[in-house]
Protein backbone atom coordinates (compact mmCIF):
# COMPACT_ATOMS: atom_id res chain seq x y z
CA UNK A 1 0.00 0.00 0.00
CA UNK A 2 1.27 3.57 -0.96
CA UNK A 3 1.52 6.03 1.47
CA UNK A 4 -1.40 8.52 2.01
CA UNK A 5 -3.71 5.79 0.51
CA UNK A 6 -6.81 5.35 2.22
CA UNK A 7 -7.25 2.08 4.43
CA UNK A 8 -11.33 1.02 4.55
CA UNK A 9 -11.19 0.15 8.16
CA UNK A 10 -14.97 -1.02 7.97
CA UNK A 11 -15.47 -4.56 9.36
CA UNK A 12 -15.00 -7.09 7.10
CA UNK A 13 -19.11 -8.43 5.97
CA UNK A 14 -19.92 -11.27 8.30
CA UNK A 15 -17.99 -10.48 10.92
CA UNK A 16 -19.81 -8.73 13.83
CA UNK A 17 -18.21 -5.62 16.29
CA UNK A 18 -20.61 -4.75 19.43
CA UNK A 19 -21.14 -1.57 21.37
CA UNK A 20 -20.49 -1.96 25.00
CA UNK A 21 -23.94 -2.14 25.73
CA UNK A 22 -23.86 -5.19 23.34
CA UNK A 23 -20.98 -6.48 24.84
CA UNK A 24 -22.51 -6.43 28.24
CA UNK A 25 -25.61 -7.86 27.44
CA UNK A 26 -23.39 -11.08 26.07
CA UNK A 27 -21.20 -11.57 28.78
CA UNK A 28 -24.51 -11.11 31.11
CA UNK A 29 -25.81 -13.94 28.97
CA UNK A 30 -22.22 -15.69 28.80
CA UNK A 31 -22.68 -15.68 32.83
CA UNK A 32 -26.26 -17.12 33.08
CA UNK A 33 -25.59 -19.76 30.45
CA UNK A 34 -22.43 -21.15 32.39
CA UNK A 35 -23.92 -21.27 35.41
CA UNK A 36 -26.81 -23.22 34.72
CA UNK A 37 -24.25 -25.71 32.08
CA UNK A 38 -21.67 -26.25 35.61
CA UNK A 39 -24.98 -26.85 37.69
CA UNK A 40 -25.86 -29.83 35.88
CA UNK A 41 -21.29 -30.60 35.89
CA UNK A 42 -20.20 -29.68 32.97
CA UNK A 43 -16.64 -28.70 32.65
CA UNK A 44 -14.92 -25.72 30.12
CA UNK A 45 -12.51 -26.70 27.66
CA UNK A 46 -11.32 -24.77 24.90
CA UNK A 47 -9.80 -25.75 21.41
CA UNK A 48 -8.13 -23.79 18.77
CA UNK A 49 -9.53 -21.79 16.36
CA UNK A 50 -7.52 -23.34 14.09
CA UNK A 51 -7.23 -27.12 13.04
CA UNK A 52 -6.08 -29.00 10.01
CA UNK A 53 -7.99 -29.25 7.49
CA UNK A 54 -8.55 -33.36 7.23
CA UNK A 55 -9.88 -32.85 10.99
CA UNK A 56 -12.66 -30.56 10.36
CA UNK A 57 -13.42 -32.49 6.98
CA UNK A 58 -13.46 -36.17 8.71
CA UNK A 59 -15.67 -38.62 6.92
CA UNK A 60 -17.98 -35.69 5.83
CA UNK A 61 -18.19 -34.19 8.78
CA UNK A 62 -17.92 -30.96 6.92
CA UNK A 63 -21.97 -30.96 6.02
CA UNK A 64 -22.56 -27.95 4.05
CA UNK A 65 -20.41 -25.78 6.22
CA UNK A 66 -18.02 -23.31 3.77
CA UNK A 67 -14.64 -23.49 5.74
CA UNK A 68 -12.14 -20.80 5.71
CA UNK A 69 -8.83 -21.75 4.88
CA UNK A 70 -5.42 -20.21 6.65
CA UNK A 71 -1.99 -19.22 5.96
CA UNK A 72 0.67 -17.42 6.96
CA UNK A 73 1.20 -13.85 4.95
CA UNK A 74 4.40 -12.81 4.79
CA UNK A 75 5.97 -9.02 4.75
CA UNK A 76 7.52 -7.89 1.79
CA UNK A 77 10.68 -7.73 3.02
CA UNK A 78 10.46 -11.42 3.60
CA UNK A 79 9.26 -12.40 -0.11
CA UNK A 80 12.20 -14.69 -0.52
CA UNK A 81 11.76 -17.03 2.23
CA UNK A 82 8.25 -18.58 0.70
CA UNK A 83 8.82 -21.64 -1.44
CA UNK A 84 7.24 -21.91 -4.66
CA UNK A 85 3.40 -22.58 -3.75
CA UNK A 86 3.93 -18.97 -1.81
CA UNK A 87 4.35 -20.74 1.45
CA UNK A 88 6.50 -19.73 4.22
CA UNK A 89 9.51 -22.57 4.13
CA UNK A 90 10.60 -21.02 7.90
CA UNK A 91 7.14 -23.02 8.95
CA UNK A 92 7.30 -26.44 9.47
CA UNK A 93 3.83 -27.33 9.11
CA UNK A 94 3.14 -25.47 5.91
CA UNK A 95 2.38 -28.72 3.95
CA UNK A 96 -0.55 -28.98 6.39
CA UNK A 97 -3.45 -27.72 5.30
CA UNK A 98 -5.39 -25.39 8.22
CA UNK A 99 -8.65 -24.04 8.66
CA UNK A 100 -10.79 -22.31 11.45
CA UNK A 101 -13.48 -24.94 13.13
CA UNK A 102 -16.51 -24.63 11.92
CA UNK A 103 -18.34 -25.25 14.80
CA UNK A 104 -17.02 -27.17 17.83
CA UNK A 105 -18.44 -30.61 17.77
CA UNK A 106 -15.76 -31.44 15.39
CA UNK A 107 -13.03 -29.61 17.56
CA UNK A 108 -14.32 -31.87 20.24
CA UNK A 109 -13.89 -35.03 18.71
CA UNK A 110 -10.08 -34.38 17.85
CA UNK A 111 -9.84 -33.23 21.76
CA UNK A 112 -10.89 -36.29 22.73
CA UNK A 113 -8.62 -38.43 20.62
CA UNK A 114 -5.60 -36.22 21.90
CA UNK A 115 -6.53 -36.87 25.42
CA UNK A 116 -8.14 -39.54 25.81
CA UNK A 117 -5.95 -41.15 28.36
CA UNK A 118 -6.43 -37.77 30.23
CA UNK A 119 -10.12 -37.69 30.89
CA UNK A 120 -12.83 -39.14 32.95
CA UNK A 121 -16.02 -40.81 31.03
CA UNK A 122 -18.77 -39.86 30.18
CA UNK A 123 -16.88 -36.72 29.45
CA UNK A 124 -18.97 -33.69 30.05
CA UNK A 125 -17.95 -30.57 28.39
CA UNK A 126 -19.36 -26.74 27.82
CA UNK A 127 -17.15 -24.81 25.23
CA UNK A 128 -18.31 -21.24 24.09
CA UNK A 129 -15.94 -20.20 21.59
CA UNK A 130 -15.86 -18.00 18.21
CA UNK A 131 -16.67 -20.24 15.31
CA UNK A 132 -16.37 -19.09 11.34
CA UNK A 133 -18.05 -20.18 8.37
CA UNK A 134 -18.32 -18.63 4.86
CA UNK A 135 -21.76 -18.85 4.43
CA UNK A 136 -23.67 -15.80 2.88
CA UNK A 137 -23.60 -12.77 5.38
CA UNK A 138 -27.05 -11.44 5.64
CA UNK A 139 -29.07 -9.90 8.56
CA UNK A 140 -28.66 -12.45 12.07
CA UNK A 141 -26.60 -14.65 9.57
CA UNK A 142 -22.24 -14.27 10.54
CA UNK A 143 -19.46 -15.56 9.46
CA UNK A 144 -17.91 -15.10 12.71
CA UNK A 145 -20.27 -15.93 16.02
CA UNK A 146 -20.03 -17.52 19.12
CA UNK A 147 -21.39 -20.84 20.13
CA UNK A 148 -21.96 -22.04 23.40
CA UNK A 149 -22.24 -25.37 23.22
CA UNK A 150 -22.58 -28.99 25.91
CA UNK A 151 -21.99 -32.51 25.05
CA UNK A 152 -21.22 -35.40 27.11
CA UNK A 153 -19.25 -38.44 25.59
CA UNK A 154 -18.86 -41.77 26.13
CA UNK A 155 -17.04 -45.28 25.84
CA UNK A 156 -19.28 -47.61 24.28
CA UNK A 157 -22.58 -46.64 26.09
CA UNK A 158 -24.25 -43.53 26.87
CA UNK A 159 -27.36 -43.60 28.88
CA UNK A 160 -30.48 -42.19 27.31
CA UNK A 161 -31.47 -40.17 30.64
CA UNK A 162 -28.18 -37.75 29.18
CA UNK A 163 -30.28 -36.99 26.31
CA UNK A 164 -33.51 -36.27 28.78
CA UNK A 165 -30.84 -33.61 30.58
CA UNK A 166 -30.69 -31.43 27.26
CA UNK A 167 -34.84 -30.18 27.51
CA UNK A 168 -34.15 -29.18 31.49
CA UNK A 169 -30.82 -27.31 30.84
CA UNK A 170 -32.52 -25.58 27.73
CA UNK A 171 -35.43 -24.74 30.29
CA UNK A 172 -33.16 -23.71 32.56
CA UNK A 173 -31.04 -20.90 30.41
CA UNK A 174 -34.36 -19.65 29.03
CA UNK A 175 -36.36 -19.25 31.90
CA UNK A 176 -32.86 -17.47 33.88
CA UNK A 177 -33.00 -14.65 30.63
CA UNK A 178 -36.64 -14.49 30.61
CA UNK A 179 -37.32 -14.33 27.11
CA UNK A 180 -40.77 -15.44 27.14
CA UNK A 181 -42.77 -18.69 26.20
CA UNK A 182 -40.46 -21.26 23.91
CA UNK A 183 -40.88 -25.22 22.97
CA UNK A 184 -38.71 -27.49 22.74
CA UNK A 185 -39.47 -29.66 19.87
CA UNK A 186 -38.20 -33.63 20.17
CA UNK A 187 -37.87 -36.65 17.89
CA UNK A 188 -35.78 -39.10 17.75
CA UNK A 189 -34.08 -40.19 13.75
CA UNK A 190 -34.46 -43.76 14.22
CA UNK A 191 -38.03 -43.35 14.21
CA UNK A 192 -38.08 -40.81 10.60
CA UNK A 193 -35.53 -43.77 9.20
CA UNK A 194 -37.60 -47.05 10.70
CA UNK A 195 -40.80 -45.22 9.24
CA UNK A 196 -38.79 -44.11 5.82
CA UNK A 197 -37.52 -48.32 5.62
CA UNK A 198 -41.47 -49.43 6.54
CA UNK A 199 -43.32 -47.90 3.91
CA UNK A 200 -40.50 -48.95 1.35
CA UNK A 201 -37.99 -46.13 0.91
CA UNK A 202 -34.48 -47.55 -0.37
CA UNK A 203 -32.10 -47.05 2.10
CA UNK A 204 -29.82 -45.15 -0.25
CA UNK A 205 -33.05 -42.49 -0.29
CA UNK A 206 -33.22 -42.16 3.51
CA UNK A 207 -30.59 -39.81 4.19
CA UNK A 208 -31.63 -36.84 1.13
CA UNK A 209 -35.40 -37.84 2.46
CA UNK A 210 -34.83 -36.82 5.98
CA UNK A 211 -32.42 -33.88 4.57
CA UNK A 212 -36.14 -32.94 2.61
CA UNK A 213 -38.30 -33.65 5.62
CA UNK A 214 -36.15 -31.00 7.73
CA UNK A 215 -36.83 -28.26 5.67
CA UNK A 216 -40.52 -27.98 5.84
CA UNK A 217 -40.72 -25.14 8.23
CA UNK A 218 -38.87 -23.15 5.62
CA UNK A 219 -40.10 -24.37 2.37
CA UNK A 220 -43.61 -25.53 3.00
CA UNK A 221 -45.98 -29.10 2.65
CA UNK A 222 -46.14 -28.87 -1.48
CA UNK A 223 -42.45 -28.30 -2.11
CA UNK A 224 -41.23 -31.01 0.22
CA UNK A 225 -43.41 -33.84 -1.52
CA UNK A 226 -42.43 -32.36 -4.95
CA UNK A 227 -38.36 -32.32 -3.79
CA UNK A 228 -39.45 -36.04 -2.57
CA UNK A 229 -40.72 -37.08 -6.00
CA UNK A 230 -37.59 -35.59 -7.48
CA UNK A 231 -35.70 -38.22 -5.41
CA UNK A 232 -37.72 -40.57 -7.19
CA UNK A 233 -39.98 -41.34 -4.07
CA UNK A 234 -43.05 -42.16 -5.35
CA UNK A 235 -46.41 -39.90 -4.97
CA UNK A 236 -47.80 -42.32 -2.41
CA UNK A 237 -45.16 -42.78 -0.24
CA UNK A 238 -44.44 -38.73 -0.66
CA UNK A 239 -47.66 -38.07 1.03
CA UNK A 240 -47.33 -41.06 3.47
CA UNK A 241 -43.88 -39.57 4.98
CA UNK A 242 -45.99 -36.16 5.01
CA UNK A 243 -49.06 -37.26 6.74
CA UNK A 244 -46.46 -39.28 9.07
CA UNK A 245 -44.73 -35.97 9.93
CA UNK A 246 -47.90 -33.82 10.02
CA UNK A 247 -48.98 -36.33 13.17
CA UNK A 248 -49.50 -34.21 16.54
CA UNK A 249 -51.37 -33.98 19.76
CA UNK A 250 -50.16 -34.05 23.15
CA UNK A 251 -47.04 -35.90 23.97
CA UNK A 252 -48.89 -39.17 25.06
CA UNK A 253 -51.17 -39.20 22.59
CA UNK A 254 -48.65 -39.35 19.81
CA UNK A 255 -46.37 -42.17 21.41
CA UNK A 256 -49.51 -44.39 21.28
CA UNK A 257 -50.31 -42.95 17.76
CA UNK A 258 -46.53 -44.21 17.27
CA UNK A 259 -46.92 -47.50 18.65
CA UNK A 260 -50.31 -48.27 16.87
CA UNK A 261 -48.85 -47.83 13.18
CA UNK A 262 -45.41 -49.85 13.84
CA UNK A 263 -48.35 -52.50 14.94
CA UNK A 264 -49.80 -51.89 11.13
CA UNK A 265 -46.32 -51.54 9.06
CA UNK A 266 -44.00 -54.31 8.16
CA UNK A 267 -40.05 -53.94 8.56
CA UNK A 268 -40.80 -51.69 12.21
CA UNK A 269 -37.98 -53.08 13.93
CA UNK A 270 -35.60 -49.75 13.88
CA UNK A 271 -39.08 -47.62 14.45
CA UNK A 272 -40.28 -49.32 17.72
CA UNK A 273 -36.70 -48.77 19.13
CA UNK A 274 -36.75 -45.19 18.30
CA UNK A 275 -40.64 -45.12 19.95
CA UNK A 276 -38.88 -46.75 23.36
CA UNK A 277 -35.36 -44.31 23.20
CA UNK A 278 -38.06 -41.35 23.12
CA UNK A 279 -40.44 -42.98 25.59
CA UNK A 280 -37.53 -42.88 27.46
CA UNK A 281 -35.97 -39.61 27.05
CA UNK A 282 -40.16 -38.08 27.45
CA UNK A 283 -40.01 -39.93 30.87
CA UNK A 284 -36.89 -38.77 32.40
CA UNK A 285 -37.56 -35.34 30.66
CA UNK A 286 -40.87 -35.61 33.06
CA UNK A 287 -38.72 -36.79 36.22
CA UNK A 288 -36.12 -33.72 36.17
CA UNK A 289 -39.42 -31.52 36.41
CA UNK A 290 -39.52 -29.64 33.32
CA UNK A 291 -43.14 -28.24 32.69
CA UNK A 292 -45.57 -29.88 30.28
CA UNK A 293 -45.64 -26.82 27.93
CA UNK A 294 -42.05 -26.70 27.46
CA UNK A 295 -41.55 -29.37 25.47
CA UNK A 296 -43.40 -31.60 22.46
CA UNK A 297 -43.06 -34.17 20.22
CA UNK A 298 -42.58 -33.14 16.68
CA UNK A 299 -42.02 -35.62 13.78
CA UNK A 300 -40.66 -33.01 11.39
CA UNK A 301 -38.01 -32.34 13.44
CA UNK A 302 -34.91 -34.23 11.75
CA UNK A 303 -31.61 -32.27 11.92
CA UNK A 304 -29.99 -31.57 8.52
CA UNK A 305 -26.33 -32.83 9.87
CA UNK A 306 -25.60 -36.54 8.71
CA UNK A 307 -24.10 -37.35 12.29
CA UNK A 308 -26.85 -37.02 14.09
CA UNK A 309 -28.60 -40.73 15.21
CA UNK A 310 -31.11 -40.80 17.93
CA UNK A 311 -32.89 -37.60 19.73
CA UNK A 312 -32.84 -34.63 18.09
CA UNK A 313 -33.62 -31.21 19.44
CA UNK A 314 -34.67 -27.69 18.05
CA UNK A 315 -36.08 -25.03 20.30
CA UNK A 316 -38.75 -22.40 18.93
CA UNK A 317 -39.91 -18.55 20.47
CA UNK A 318 -43.19 -18.73 20.64
CA UNK A 319 -44.65 -15.74 19.19
CA UNK A 320 -41.04 -15.55 17.03
CA UNK A 321 -41.27 -18.36 15.33
CA UNK A 322 -39.60 -16.79 12.04
CA UNK A 323 -36.07 -16.50 14.65
CA UNK A 324 -36.05 -20.14 13.54
CA UNK A 325 -34.21 -22.84 16.14
CA UNK A 326 -32.92 -21.08 18.90
CA UNK A 327 -31.11 -23.73 20.27
CA UNK A 328 -30.13 -27.23 18.92
CA UNK A 329 -28.85 -30.30 19.20
CA UNK A 330 -29.28 -34.35 19.51
CA UNK A 331 -27.33 -37.29 20.13
CA UNK A 332 -24.54 -39.45 17.34
CA UNK A 333 -22.83 -42.52 17.95
CA UNK A 334 -20.02 -42.48 15.49
CA UNK A 335 -18.71 -38.72 15.32
CA UNK A 336 -15.86 -38.81 18.02
CA UNK A 337 -14.95 -42.46 17.40
CA UNK A 338 -14.21 -41.20 14.13
CA UNK A 339 -10.55 -40.25 14.79
CA UNK A 340 -9.87 -43.40 17.20
CA UNK A 341 -11.87 -46.30 15.39
CA UNK A 342 -14.19 -46.93 18.23
CA UNK A 343 -17.86 -46.52 19.42
CA UNK A 344 -17.94 -43.04 21.32
CA UNK A 345 -21.79 -42.02 21.57
CA UNK A 346 -22.10 -38.22 22.41
CA UNK A 347 -25.38 -36.01 22.71
CA UNK A 348 -25.32 -32.33 23.33
CA UNK A 349 -27.13 -28.93 22.49
CA UNK A 350 -25.49 -25.79 20.67
CA UNK A 351 -27.18 -22.18 21.06
CA UNK A 352 -25.61 -19.39 18.17
CA UNK A 353 -25.49 -17.10 21.12
CA UNK A 354 -24.04 -13.91 18.73
CA UNK A 355 -26.85 -14.96 16.09
CA UNK A 356 -29.53 -15.39 19.03
CA UNK A 357 -28.75 -11.82 20.28
CA UNK A 358 -28.68 -10.28 17.36
CA UNK A 359 -32.30 -11.62 16.56
CA UNK A 360 -33.63 -11.14 19.84
CA UNK A 361 -32.77 -7.42 20.04
CA UNK A 362 -33.82 -6.89 16.53
CA UNK A 363 -37.56 -8.56 17.54
CA UNK A 364 -37.75 -6.67 21.23
CA UNK A 365 -37.17 -9.66 22.68
CA UNK A 366 -34.10 -8.65 24.57
CA UNK A 367 -32.68 -5.11 25.71
CA UNK A 368 -29.11 -4.10 25.47
CA UNK A 369 -27.97 -3.34 28.98
CA UNK A 370 -26.24 0.20 30.32
CA UNK A 371 -22.68 0.92 28.24
CA UNK A 372 -21.17 0.59 31.58
CA UNK A 373 -20.83 -1.65 34.69
CA UNK A 374 -20.64 1.27 36.85
CA UNK A 375 -23.78 1.73 39.25
CA UNK A 376 -22.12 5.24 40.83
CA UNK A 377 -20.12 8.12 39.58
CA UNK A 378 -18.47 10.43 42.19
CA UNK A 379 -18.75 13.49 40.64
CA UNK A 380 -15.68 16.30 40.83
CA UNK A 381 -16.63 19.34 42.57
CA UNK A 382 -13.34 20.90 43.28
CA UNK A 383 -9.76 19.62 41.88
CA UNK A 384 -8.67 19.68 45.93
CA UNK A 385 -11.40 17.47 47.28
CA UNK A 386 -9.67 14.46 44.71
CA UNK A 387 -8.11 12.16 47.77
CA UNK A 388 -11.70 12.69 49.18
CA UNK A 389 -13.01 11.34 46.08
CA UNK A 390 -10.45 8.54 45.69
CA UNK A 391 -11.10 7.31 48.82
CA UNK A 392 -14.50 7.65 48.89
CA UNK A 393 -14.72 5.21 45.30
CA UNK A 394 -12.22 2.77 46.68
CA UNK A 395 -14.99 2.64 49.89
CA UNK A 396 -17.29 1.62 47.70
CA UNK A 397 -15.82 -0.69 45.43
CA UNK A 398 -14.68 -2.64 48.66
CA UNK A 399 -18.84 -2.71 49.56
CA UNK A 400 -19.59 -4.14 46.02
CA UNK A 401 -20.26 -1.44 44.51
CA UNK A 402 -19.26 -0.34 40.81
CA UNK A 403 -17.66 3.10 40.56
CA UNK A 404 -16.58 6.00 38.05
CA UNK A 405 -14.26 8.52 39.74
CA UNK A 406 -14.57 11.55 37.52
CA UNK A 407 -11.01 13.06 37.39
CA UNK A 408 -11.99 16.14 35.47
CA UNK A 409 -13.58 18.87 36.72
CA UNK A 410 -16.45 20.51 34.65
CA UNK A 411 -20.29 21.77 35.27
CA UNK A 412 -21.95 19.97 37.71
CA UNK A 413 -24.67 19.50 34.62
CA UNK A 414 -22.43 18.21 32.24
CA UNK A 415 -21.40 15.71 34.69
CA UNK A 416 -24.67 14.62 35.52
CA UNK A 417 -25.08 14.17 31.34
CA UNK A 418 -22.27 12.33 31.52
CA UNK A 419 -23.53 9.82 34.06
CA UNK A 420 -27.33 9.60 32.62
CA UNK A 421 -25.35 8.92 28.92
CA UNK A 422 -23.89 5.78 30.21
CA UNK A 423 -26.90 4.12 32.42
CA UNK A 424 -24.77 5.33 35.69
CA UNK A 425 -28.13 5.81 38.47
CA UNK A 426 -26.33 7.64 40.90
CA UNK A 427 -24.23 10.52 41.44
CA UNK A 428 -21.70 11.07 44.86
CA UNK A 429 -21.98 15.06 45.11
CA UNK A 430 -18.90 15.86 47.73
CA UNK A 431 -18.37 19.54 47.70
CA UNK A 432 -16.07 21.80 50.82
CA UNK A 433 -18.38 21.88 52.93
CA UNK A 434 -19.65 18.02 52.81
CA UNK A 435 -16.35 17.38 52.91
CA UNK A 436 -15.71 19.23 56.27
CA UNK A 437 -18.71 17.44 57.43
CA UNK A 438 -17.63 13.85 56.54
CA UNK A 439 -21.25 13.82 54.90
CA UNK A 440 -22.07 13.67 50.72
CA UNK A 441 -25.44 14.52 48.50
CA UNK A 442 -26.57 10.78 46.81
CA UNK A 443 -28.22 12.30 43.69
CA UNK A 444 -30.67 9.32 41.81
CA UNK A 445 -30.31 10.28 38.30
CA UNK A 446 -33.88 8.19 37.35
CA UNK A 447 -35.82 10.14 40.01
CA UNK A 448 -34.05 12.89 40.19
CA UNK A 449 -34.08 12.79 44.33
CA UNK A 450 -31.45 13.94 46.01
CA UNK A 451 -30.56 12.88 50.01
CA UNK A 452 -27.68 13.34 52.16
CA UNK A 453 -26.15 10.89 53.59
CA UNK A 454 -23.08 10.55 56.08
CA UNK A 455 -20.17 9.16 54.40
CA UNK A 456 -19.32 6.40 56.81
CA UNK A 457 -23.32 5.19 55.62
CA UNK A 458 -23.03 5.76 51.76
CA UNK A 459 -22.10 2.24 50.54
CA UNK A 460 -25.15 0.77 52.43
CA UNK A 461 -27.79 3.47 51.68
CA UNK A 462 -26.71 3.23 47.57
CA UNK A 463 -26.93 -1.20 48.44
CA UNK A 464 -30.20 0.08 49.91
CA UNK A 465 -32.02 2.04 46.42
CA UNK A 466 -29.68 -0.47 44.21
CA UNK A 467 -31.45 -3.23 45.89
Amino acid sequence: MAKGDKINFSTPSGFPEFLPSEKRLELYLLDIIRRVFESYGFTPIETPAVERLEVLQAKGNQGDNIIYGIDPILPPNRQAERDKSGRDKSDETASEARALKFDQTVPLAAYIARHLNELTFPFARYQMDVVFRGERAKDGRFRQFRQCDIDVVARRELSLLYDAQMPAIITEIFEAINIGDFLIRINNRKVLTGFFKSVGIAENQIKSCIGIVDTLEKIGETKVKQDLEKEGILAEQAQNIIDFIKIDGSVDEILDKLKHLAENLSETEQLILGVTELETVIAGVRNLGVAENRFCIDLSIARGLDYYTGTVYETTLLGHEALGSICSGGRYEELVGVFLGEKMPGVGISIGLTRLISRLLKAGVLNTLAATPAQVMVVNMQDDLMPTYLKVSQHLRQAGINVITNFDKRPLGKQFQLADKQGIQFCVIIGSEEAATQKSSLKDLKTGEQVEVQLVDLAEEVKRRLA
